[in-house]
């Protein structure tokens, strides 16, 4: 649990008003610095890290039904705190983590006696801050008509961010999904493809001074997802709170809280280099879990048949087929996708499910999220949005020992959607059910809120390189960003690791994989979700390279360590996880050149012999074999275009 302790030397190191306006918060290694200011009544804040500026004067600000609280303000501060946590989590990159920051709580006075607060913790490499609404007199409830936070960067800072879909277009009318692509190194001023403005997480390089990741945490029913709306002239990115058009025009705008209340968390990475983007656990530092489990959930990895094979493999007897595959592989799950209602039918469901039991493989269900805000038509349909038949139907799973479910086309981050999240995870915790999202939010903090949840999507994900040879094409820049944007702050369900050839049921048609094998299996290290199922086929066993499928026998998904070594995103990407004692370095290239590399790798001994997976520099077959690091920790590795390497002791 959280501990909050006064220090008198924190005092004098974290809070210093510089004029009666002005509040100066530093981590507690000094380097970074948050200073806001009263600015005429109307407040900002401006970040800095080792005396160089990475975010300029920014707004602060709330309005409401009840008061406007962003001009004609008065600034207070409270005695400065110190936070303390320690917590261990086996689900996100970091199995145990120690969270040291600083906290100041502000308050933001305006006419009439009505104030609210607005906590800033800040931590050697985070910022988060969200703002408090007390009980005012009478009122205990009020909506959020409109937050003013904003994101000043510096002029010379470009881009790493995705754009906001329009509500309600897409296959079946069911995006925002978070699954439109990234520009690398856009221009700050760029607009949105779509005019909607950036999901989050979004990934700021602030030139040659270092990087910023923006995000939001701790979003739960009590309140909407957000996004960041496009630049304004004067280069600011302001916080933006849903469309009204998503979920079919359903549901408020406007998050309505009780009093008294909160926003979700406001967070910043910031560093000079990428390692803190890659290592920050601030999502799940600011949350606590929102319920107890009576049940203990394991993870692992799974096979599916749809992504190789698709609708017409939800079948029996192909399923048949992926559970032996998940057998053969050791593999815990198998996850078995939209139509199964239909073609398999409940009666021989319950004898699937028994027969992957015999080969000890567990199973996970798809569910459509099935509400008024899309047009899916995939079964099982209007199951999961009404609670009494979610109920019975879990209940029903949890006879058979179903493991899990995939639930997937949400309609969007209004609260009611964000409401629709919680129950489906509540209930299926009830039931034993593990939840994994897929055409989703992005997760918030959720690994540590809720026990049961696995993972979601929210990216372009590994159904794409089956629809678009575009896709293929652009395989490898999409996933040297993944790990510095996108999978730092939440588990990512991508469902790679692909082996064929050629993308289709009998490896000889469909779209072309331009990435080499070994670039293969580096993903499966580098994205990170502790259940993952892997795009493996059944033919894989026999026509796959034999070392291809000897790492992935014994590939983990859940991790203790995660440490960044190299890499800049839509180029290439280093990064190192240990399992246990065992260190996994995995690298990809997305150029069109072998790239050779230096590595630092001192989580091994000087002249350690270590297993170096590689492609072969003519044939690109994929190769490994026994090298040596020298005396001081470093290894020299080439990879090859579109290619990867793994390190393994």
């Amino acid at each position: 649990m959280m501990k909050k302790i006064l220090s008198p030397l924190f005092l004098l190191l974290s809070l210093h008003v510089a004029q009666a306006e002005d509040v100066k918060i530093y981590s507690p290694d000094s380097l970074l610095q948050v200073t806001v200011s009263e600015n005429g009544g109307a407040p900002v804040y401006s970040v800095s890290y080792n005396g160089k500026l990475m975010l300029e004067d920014s707004p602060l600000g709330l309005k409401t039904n009840v008061a406007d609280f962003t001009r004609g303000l008065t600034l207070k501060a409270e005695p400065a705190t110190s936070i303390e946590d320690c917590y261990s989590l086996p689900n996100i990159k970091t199995s145990h983590v120690h969270y040291l920051a600083n906290e100041v709580k502000l308050t933001l006075s305006a006419d009439r006696g009505r104030s609210i607060g607005v906590e800033f913790r800040v931590s050697n490499n985070d910022v988060a801050f969200r703002y408090t609404l007390p009980v005012w007199g009478e009122t205990r409830s009020c909506v959020v008509l409109d937050e003013m936070t904003g994101f000043n960067f510096p002029s010379h800072t470009t881009t790493f961010i995705t754009p906001q879909s329009d509500a309600m277009i897409g296959w079946k009318r069911t995006k925002p999904s978070y699954e439109e692509g990234y520009k690398a190194d856009a221009p700050l001023t760029a607009r949105s493809q779509y005019g909607h403005g950036y999901t989050f997480p979004a990934l700021f390089h602030i030139g040659d001074d270092g990087w910023v990741l923006v995000s939001e945490t701790g979003v739960d029913s009590r309140y909407c997802g957000s996004r960041l709306g496009d630049a304004s002239a004067e280069g600011i990115f302001k916080i933006e709170y849903p469309m009204p058009e998503e979920n079919n025009g359903n549901g408020t705008v406007a998050p309505g809280i009780a009093l008294p209340g909160s926003t979700p968390w406001r967070t910043l990475t910031v560093g000079e280099t990428l390692k803190p983007i890659v290592e920050t656990t601030i999502p799940w530092d600011l949350v606590e879990p929102l319920y107890e489990s009576e049940h203990e959930y394991k993870y692992g990895r799974g096979t599916w048949s749809w992504i190789m094979w698709q609708d017409g493999s939800i079948n029996y007897d192909d399923q048949v087929r992926y559970i032996d595959l998940a057998s053969a592989m050791g593999y815990e799950y198998v996850l078995i996708d939209n139509w199964w209602d239909t073609n398999i039918g409940r009666t021989r469901m319950a004898d699937l499910v028994k027969y992957a039991q015999s080969k000890n493989v567990d199973v996970f269900l798809w569910y459509s999220s099935s509400g008024y805000w899309n047009d899916i038509e995939q079964g099982p349909v209007h199951y999961m949005d009404n609670p009494i038949h979610r109920k019975r139907e879990m209940k029903w799973m949890q006879s058979l020992g179903v493991k899990g479910i995939k639930v997937d086309f949400f309609g969007g981050d209004k609260q009611e959607c964000i409401r629709l999240y919680e129950a489906i995870l509540s209930d299926a915790d009830d039931h034993g059910l593990m939840c994994i999202f897929h055409g989703c939010t992005l997760p918030r903090g959720w690994e540590r809120m809720y026990p049961n949840y696995v993972g979601s999507e929210a990216v372009l994900a590994s159904e794409n390189l089956i629809f678009s040879q575009g896709a293929c094409n652009n395989e490898a820049f999409s996933a040297t960003l993944h790990p510095f944007i996108r999978n730092t702050v939440g588990c990512m369900e991508f469902g790679g690791v692909f082996l064929n050839k050629r993308n289709n049921r009998t490896n000889d048609g469909g779209t072309t994989r331009r990435t080499t094998d070994v670039f293969q299996l580096a993903t499966g290290v580098l994205f990170q979700n502790p259940i993952q199922n892997f795009a493996l086929a059944p033919n894989n066993l026999t026509d796959a390279p034999a070392v291809c499928l000897d790492f992935m026998k014994q590939i983990p998904t859940t991790w203790d360590e995660t440490r960044y070594i190299d890499g800049y995103p839509g180029k290439y990407c280093v990064l190192a996880r240990r399992h246990g004692d065992t260190w996994y370095v995995a690298g990809i290239n997305a150029g069109s050149e072998p790239l050779k590399l230096k590595l630092d790798l001192p989580m091994f001994e000087a002249k350690q012999e270590v297993i170096l997976y590689d492609d072969n520099a003519k044939t690109l077959e994929p190769q490994a074999k026994g090298v040596k690091l020298d005396k001081n920790r470093q290894l020299t590795v080439t990879i090859a275009p579109q290619g990867g390497i793994i390190v393994q002791n």
